[in-house]
């Protein structure tokens, strides 16, 4: 069988290939964050989008060389490595970013390298999930709300263990919230309700990470005439909402069935994963 290979810092390398040392900042101390993206008919969808998120957050992180990762670049690496993989038309790809230094708690420098990887994907459209997700909420270790709140970052132990109680439970997902009690996000996406004809997703001062299917979503729903709110939301709601949904860049939009005795619709989620995909199209 053929093996995949991953762009590690510009060198196209096997995916097995043994490429960090113990002293990776990456693997020890969580420092640094990533994108996942989506490739669609040989195209990375959403580029502009996506670096400038990534260069936010390297900045953020004080990582060096932020300004180089912009949506050429991203194109440019992308493509060259869905072609080093049998041709790819359809991946998702992730695209990890950490500090290349050396030091304990403080790097010796602030300079940064990349990893890219990939997963074939058989469709390039954005597909609803025909069985509606089950969820609940995880509530043993809430999100902190600071100024990483916002960034993928490589720090996932919370996820994790969200990850942990989610299969325990045989649920599909969970509810994340925040530090003071609020509905934030899931394991691994953004959140939106539906609630008396309008659209409600936590406000990034929520601690949310800032997604950019979540800026599509939003855009999408604006443009639609679909009323569109960023907010503080009490978990309570989840019990009165007609509808609930979750994003990220690489499913596209997952409606949820149920949750606790609650059960969801999905007409609002129907339609824009049906706008999503024809904004894709173009």
């Amino acid at each position: 069988m053929q093996k995949n290979f991953i762009n590690f810092n510009g060198e196209i390398l096997e995916e097995d290939d043994k490429i960090f040392t113990i002293a990776n900042r990456g693997f020890k101390y969580g420092d640094g964050l990533f994108e996942t993206m989506r490739v669609a008919n040989g195209r990375l969808n959403f580029a502009d989008l996506h670096a400038d998120r990534l260069q936010l957050g390297m900045k953020t992180l004080k990582l060096e060389g932020y300004s180089n990762f912009d949506s050429y670049f991203l194109r440019e690496k992308v493509d060259e490595i869905c072609k080093r993989n049998k041709n790819l038309k359809n991946a998702r790809i992730r695209f990890n970013v950490f500090r290349d230094s050396d030091g304990l708690y403080t790097p010796t420098q602030n300079k940064s390298a990349y990893t890219i990887e990939l997963v074939a994907l058989d469709s390039p459209f954005y597909e609803i999930n025909g069985k509606g997700l089950i969820m609940d909420i995880y509530e043993d270790i809430p999100k902190s709300v600071n100024k990483l709140s916002n960034i993928k970052t490589c720090n996932a132990l919370p996820y994790v263990m969200a990850g942990i109680y989610k299969q325990q439970m045989r649920l599909d997902e969970v509810f994340i919230l925040n530090q003071n009690g609020f509905l934030c996000e899931t394991i691994s996406a953004n959140v939106f309700l539906v609630y008396k004809g309008q659209i409600y997703t936590p406000a990034l001062s929520e601690g949310c990470v800032a997604g950019v299917m979540r800026n599509v979503v939003m855009q999408l729903a604006t443009d639609n005439n679909l009323n569109m709110i960023e907010a503080q939301i009490n978990s309570e709601i989840l019990d009165e909402v007609e509808e609930v949904f979750i994003t990220n860049a690489a499913m596209g939009i997952q409606w949820v069935m149920g949750f606790n005795r609650k059960r969801y619709f999905n007409e609002v989620s129907r339609l824009l994963i049906d706008k999503l995909n024809k904004k894709v199209k173009g």
